[in-house]
């Protein structure tokens, strides 16, 4: 049932809270398409009322629903991925059963929607809209019927992954997840965005990274204005390869065999002011500020008992993950494994580490299950370290 209008909005409330049981939940967004990462399409499936799929256009608001449904569970896949444009319109859920966090637990070995319901359930998905533009109008019928698919059989995947987890002894360690996703804060926003262009890796004079700064920025602007995904205006390629050529004068911006998109030549007047912008703003620093640790390939060379530490910790945790059934970055964020070996605590114990990890915001089940492991770790490397000469530094 496609919900447009009021009073179909009205009946979808009405039989979805005269329901019971989970409620599976999905959005569609236009990413690649529009610049905003606002829903597009909101399906919602409950046994006993069947599917809807809310228009979020035509239905901005969600208050009754939300306050009929906020405290029972609702079961998502990879609800990061969905809880900012879910809470963008007052869908926000308490409790929560995320299929692809539970399956990253279990270890099984693909964890896309199509590809568990596949295992679980023996039942094949076409995934061939999902990357469809979502904010055409009307929705083709078959686009809504993928759409329905990822919500009708979300409730008994989940109640199959709720069996196994019981069985490995995990509904604990899924809970906790689970819990940590519904809290985590939205990431603060990169203190220098542009850097993240393709290409400006080659970009090593200062005054081209300020050109491809400007470059950047401008796109954003105009990408804002007219919601659409700022590499159809013009191809970050594009504007990595301006910087590198530095031209000097309008002519010359357009004469670049390069420089394409669809609005590369009808807003050539904006991006020529960019140009000329960065050449003579204040250049950039070559290499973005970090307060984290560097890059672990350069350990060895900057911190060498930092290095030992780290390669150590890393092979008992991978050792353990494995012994666990799950990926290593469940088992421990690995940002939080390069911080806690750079910077180990003064005094290398079970408790310090729990509470270092603890700071950094690893969960209950994690610091329990992996801090004596790391500092047995940084023990054999403290002893490796002493035998080579090099300064332990813990």
């Amino acid at each position: 049932m496609l919900v447009n209008t009021p009073a179909e909005y009205a009946r979808a409330v009405e039989r979805l809270l005269a329901a019971s049981g989970p409620v599976a939940v999905d959005a569609e967004r236009a990413s690649g398409y529009r610049y905003s990462q606002r829903a597009y399409l909101i399906q919602m499936f409950r046994r006993g009322a069947g599917t809807f799929l809310f228009d979020p256009i035509a239905v901005p608001r969600f208050d009754d629903l939300q306050a009929g449904i906020r405290d029972e569970e609702w079961v998502l896949h990879a609800a990061s991925q969905d809880l900012p444009c879910l809470r963008e319109v007052g869908l926000d859920p308490r409790n929560i059963f995320d299929t692809e966090l539970a399956a990253r637990l279990l270890g099984m070995p693909r964890v896309g929607l199509a590809a568990v319901v596949e295992e679980l359930l023996g039942i094949t998905l076409a995934k061939k809209h999902s990357a469809a533009d979502w904010s055409t109008r009307p929705l083709p019928d078959s686009w809504l019927e993928y759409a329905a698919l990822d919500v009708d059989l979300l409730v008994d995947v989940r109640d199959l992954l709720v069996t196994r987890l019981a069985a490995a002894g995990k509904t604990h360690i899924a809970a906790e997840e689970f819990n940590a996703t519904l809290a985590k804060e939205a990431k603060p926003a990169a203190a220098e965005p542009w850097r993240r262009l393709s290409g400006i890796h080659a970009l090593h004079n200062p005054r081209k990274l300020a050109i491809a700064r400007e470059l950047w920025l401008a796109r954003e602007t105009l990408a804002a204005e007219l919601d659409v995904s700022p590499g159809r205006l013009v191809p970050d390629t594009s504007l990595s390869s301006v910087a590198a050529a530095m031209p000097t004068s309008r002519s010359a911006l357009a004469a670049l065999h390069t420089f394409t998109g669809r609005a590369s030549r009808s807003e050539l007047e904006r991006w020529w002011q960019a140009v000329e912008r960065g050449r003579t703003a204040t250049p950039p620093a070559r290499h973005p500020p970090s307060e984290g640790p560097p890059p672990p390939r350069m350990w060895a060379t900057r911190n060498p008992s930092a290095d030992i530490r780290l390669r150590l910790a890393r092979e008992s945790l991978t050792e353990l993950a494995g012994r666990l059934s799950m990926p290593l970055e469940n088992l421990l964020t690995p940002d939080y494994l390069r911080r806690v070996t750079w910077h180990p605590p003064h005094r290398v114990t079970t408790a310090s580490i729990n509470d270092q990890l603890r700071a950094l915001g690893a969960r209950n089940w994690q610091r329990n299950t992996i801090a004596a492991v790391i500092v047995e770790a940084f023990v054999h490397a403290t002893q490796l370290t002493t035998l080579s000469g090099i300064e332990p530094g813990i």
